[in-house]
């Protein structure tokens, strides 16, 4: 892990891809206005059946990351590649139909729609598949085969997020990005949400996340980055980012107590 005190200057080194790569995001600059750019230099990788954790103070850059990724945001240099295949700008449409589900933070689901509608839409472009995967999702969140007739706009909080991350999966996607999945939550809510991820992750779904909740992602995740001004400053496994003092000092304050 490399770590410094001062931010502008950090240096991560440089990220190359290897064969087990399922999302390589090499050098990223990326922005939503002409001339300002929110990520500078940003880079990642996730090897297949990793759970990736994305954290670092607010505006830094994370979830624009994760749309940098699934398309929404321009990038403006680097490359986004999965599995080998250069992603870069991509549609979402054909992002989805490549394995590479999104999960935003709000307005994740259909509320008009019930569950089962919700999950439909999810998995349009995989029909043939339909029962399979509502069988797998149903096998990650039980809760929601006994209300799949339910309207998602009647449901809680933490049961719409469990509705927007089965969505997700109905298209057995390669890579799930999940954009702060515990916001909003009640703490119980919260730690039911943590569980889940890691279960899908447990079930061989590469996953990227971003959150808030630093402490509670760095103890399940795999590997940690910490953005700062839209570039990678610190990286390293869960158990090190979680115990390091200067990067609980520096960035997340709080926030990894």
């Amino acid at each position: 892990m490399t770590t410094t005190t001062d931010a502008a200057e950090t240096q991560v080194p440089r990220e190359t891809p290897t064969a087990d790569n399922v999302v390589f995001l090499d050098d990223v600059v990326a922005g939503y206005l002409p001339g300002v750019n929110i990520l500078n230099g940003a880079t990642l990788t996730a090897a297949k059946g990793e759970l990736i954790g994305i954290i670092g103070p607010n505006g830094a850059g994370k979830s624009t990351m994760l749309k940098a990724i699934f398309g929404q945001v321009k990038i403006r240099s680097g490359r986004v590649v999965l599995n080998g295949e250069d992603i870069t700008g991509l549609r979402a449409n054909k992002l989805v139909a490549k394995g590479v589900g999104f999960v935003p933070q709000t307005n994740n689901v259909f509320p008009s729609l019930t569950i089962a509608e919700n999950l439909q839409m999810g998995g349009y472009q995989d029909q043939k598949n339909y029962a399979s995967r509502v069988d797998f999702v149903t096998s990650i969140f039980p809760d929601l085969a006994k209300r799949l007739q339910q309207r998602a706009g009647s449901l809680s909080g933490g049961e719409r997020q469990m509705v927007a991350m089965g969505r997700a999966l109905m298209m057995d996607p390669h890579v799930l990005l999940l954009d702060e999945p515990s916001a909003g939550l009640s703490p119980s809510r919260q730690d039911e949400a943590f569980l889940r991820v890691s279960e899908i992750n447990k079930a061989g779904v590469t996953t990227i996340m971003v959150e808030q909740n630093a402490r509670r992602c760095l103890q399940i995740c795999d590997r940690g980055y910490v953005l700062d001004q839209g570039r990678d400053a610190y990286t390293g496994t869960g158990r090190e980012l979680l115990n390091d003092p200067k990067v609980i000092g520096l960035y997340l304050g709080t926030l990894g107590a």
